[in-house]
């Protein structure tokens, strides 16, 4: 990892640290106008928040890197600290407050495995695959003359979260999720 990066090595999701706080680049665009200097024009996202914010960079400025590492981990269980997670290289186990893993919790099961991204040695998020396959527990029965194509229902997944599911789908099927949109993807055959 370069310890600065020059405007012109600007790619997506590079982490920089801008005023003591680390971010990712989300998108970026180099200006060049017919007049006056050229500059790169970027979305910024705070990893610590999830904020964006807009900053535009001259042409040949160095952006430091952000100190951050990703790790793969495993995600154990939660008790009344937090979630708690453990290194697969060392066994190290370290525990994540549930404001910091956010809505993402509602995905998470037992020795799934995640990737955590540490900035200073100091967990700050946490990334799910962005596939995960939960079975439904509850939702309204499936009718005859449902169809796959038709509208949709709430249901209760085996982790607690809710998405809306094909008329189709009934308690008991197993269902692939996208942890990114919270959203339905299709039905998993057993």
């Amino acid at each position: 990892m370069a310890s600065v990066y020059p405007t012109n090595e600007f790619k997506k999701n590079i982490k920089l640290e801008i005023d003591n706080t680390p971010f990712a680049i989300v998108e970026f665009q180099h200006v060049s106008p017919g007049k006056g200097s050229a500059f790169t024009r970027t979305k910024l996202r705070n990893l610590l928040n999830g904020n964006v914010i807009e900053r535009t960079f001259k042409s040949g400025d160095r952006v430091p890197a952000a100190n951050v590492e990703i790790k793969d981990m495993t995600y154990l269980f939660k008790d009344g600290s937090g979630f708690n997670f453990m290194n697969s290289e060392n066994f190290e186990q370290i525990v994540i407050s549930a404001e910091q893993i956010g809505d993402q919790s509602n995905f998470m099961q037992d020795n799934m495995e995640v990737q955590v991204l540490f900035y200073n040695e100091r967990p700050i998020t946490v990334d799910l695959p962005t596939f995960v396959e939960l079975v439904v527990t509850q939702c309204a029965p499936a009718f005859k003359g449902d169809t796959v194509t038709g509208g949709t229902k709430p249901a209760t997944l085996e982790t607690g979260a809710v998405v809306n599911v094909p008329f189709h789908i009934s308690e008991g099927d197993k269902i692939k999720v996208d942890t990114r949109e919270c959203s339905y993807v299709e039905k998993v055959n057993k």
